[in-house]
């Protein structure tokens, strides 16, 4: 009697040490983002027509898109942990806010965020992280 117990607590515990291996989680391997969509982003971010925008505050605004779109991607190529990437994103959101609101004013910042939101949406989920920006 004390032997088929024995046997049936050592098949038990087979059987639970099995079921805890399945549940194991599957981490899903995180693409960074490539060279086409930063291409697309940019293109997004300069499309300024029927803005009304001068000659000096477009080449100022395309400058700054190049650099902002390059920062995005710098971050999320980096090798901190999402927490980290998140806060330097913001951080960079914030300096684009500031940027825009000292280029183009608040009611043309308005028209133009609204602008690029919606060229933005096809691809925003590819973005990851940086979705937060848009």
């Amino acid at each position: 009697m004390k032997k088929s117990i024995f046997l049936f607590a050592i098949l038990f515990m087979a059987l639970y040490t099995y079921n805890a291996e399945a549940q194991a989680l599957k981490v899903p391997k995180v693409e960074v983002p490539t060279a086409d969509l930063q291409k697309q982003l940019l293109s997004a971010l300069d499309n300024v027509e029927g803005l009304g925008l001068s000659a000096d505050q477009t080449s100022k605004l395309k400058a700054n898109n190049k650099t902002f779109a390059g920062e995005i991607f710098k971050i999320l190529g980096g090798t901190g942990t999402d927490d980290a990437k998140k806060g330097l994103l913001s951080k960079l959101g914030g300096e684009r806010q500031k940027f825009l609101t000292g280029l183009l004013g608040n009611s043309l910042l308005g028209k133009y965020t609204s602008k690029i939101n919606g060229l933005v949406r096809p691809f925003k989920s590819k973005l990851g992280l940086a979705s937060m920006l848009f």
